[in-house]
């Protein structure tokens, strides 16, 4: 029987509201939210249930507010130790992607998304410098931390003023970070030229990589070729899946609302997906998702995605400010499906 437009908008409807449904009663037995500020370790755990989910740190050597690690329901963490916590049998490229983070790679001519890429902050390099916490506000299901942070490039002068909302939501098997970020261009216009090393981005564990039998060659903003080699222990077991249907390597440089990466963590199956949101820049945004482990949105970068058909080179004039909005989720036991991601990227568009 061949279904009329009309019908399929109906089914699916019906199948995101039954959905939605079974997640306000998962809700109802929400864990608690807590937060444990320890300004000695220049961090803020964040715990769900009495256990820990992830934490907000300010390291001196990363040169971003980061979250790290972030684990899953059952602990296993989805964020790569090195270079913070290495372990055993991971990749140790790219020093520069740490946990989860926001930041970019041309800022006014200044690169925040590569600083640090030696282990040691690099000439041309700009840092995100937390400056505070603004709010702390546990509760049952769900808990709010909204911090301030100062873009400075190497002489100490600020770009951009940073204020973000991170949201973490118990959902049970399901937890979700959903991170707001407001830029205000504070000290002149501030311009973000076209470029794909960006933005908001988490490098995952060896397990959610996807499998590859041969080294890989890349090359950063400059051109400099950055090599990663084969590894030998048959661990990953990740595939990137769209919501415009790409898979796996394919990913790279297409437009989608958002991205799950899934694999198995030992016995855990595990779904990180990213999702855009509609009223950000660029959206449905290009993803610099690889498959040895970075997966990142970017809602600045066209250049490179579009063989240098199409450019943006953004700019924040003076006082202007522009607002970012993207939700994580981590999905445990199970693998989400299609219909579970679009009903959880239809609550996100609606809540903010």
């Amino acid at each position: 029987m061949k279904l009329t437009s009309k019908l399929l908008i109906a089914i699916v409807l019906a199948s995101s509201s039954a959905l939605y449904a079974q997640n306000k009663t998962s809700n109802s037995k929400a864990s608690m939210v807590k937060f444990v500020k320890r300004d000695a370790d220049k961090r803020v755990d964040v715990l769900i249930g009495g256990k820990l989910f992830t934490s907000y740190q300010w390291l001196d050597t990363v040169y971003k507010p980061i979250l790290y690690p972030v684990l899953t329901v059952s602990g296993n963490p989805i964020t790569r130790g090195f270079p913070i916590e290495p372990r055993e049998g991971e990749r140790r490229d790219h020093i520069h992607h740490a946990g989860n983070w926001f930041n970019y790679g041309n800022v006014n001519g200044y690169d925040f998304w590569g600083n640090g890429h030696e282990g040691k902050r690099s000439i041309n390099g700009g840092q995100i410098k937390h400056l505070g916490i603004q709010k702390l506000s546990g509760g049952k299901g769900e808990g709010l931390l909204i911090t301030k942070s100062s873009w400075i490039d190497p002489n100490g002068k600020e770009l951009l003023a940073e204020n973000t909302e991170f949201h973490f939501i118990d959902q049970g098997s399901i937890q979700i970070i959903d991170r707001i970020v407001t830029l205000k261009a504070s000290n002149g216009a501030v311009s973000m030229k076209d470029t794909k090393e960006g933005s908001f981005g988490i490098r995952v564990a060896r397990q959610l990589e996807l499998p590859s039998k041969e080294d890989l060659k890349l090359t950063d903003a400059q051109g400099n070729p950055t090599a990663i080699k084969k590894m030998e222990n048959d661990v990953p077991t990740g595939n990137y899946r769209s919501s415009e249907g790409d898979e796996g390597e394919g990913v790279w440089g297409k437009r989608a609302k958002w991205m799950d990466l899934y694999g198995n963590i030992g016995d855990e199956k595990v779904s990180i997906v990213i999702c855009d949101h509609p009223k950000n820049l660029s959206y449905p945004t290009y993803w610099h998702a690889r498959g040895y482990g970075l997966f990142a949105a970017n809602p600045f970068g066209v250049k490179d995605f579009t063989n240098k058909k199409e450019e943006l080179n953004y700019s924040i004039p003076v006082g202007g400010t522009l607002v970012l909005r993207y939700r994580i989720l981590i999905g445990s036991g199970t693998h989400l499906s299609d219909a579970q991601i679009n009903t959880y990227a239809a609550d996100f568009a609606s809540r903010y």
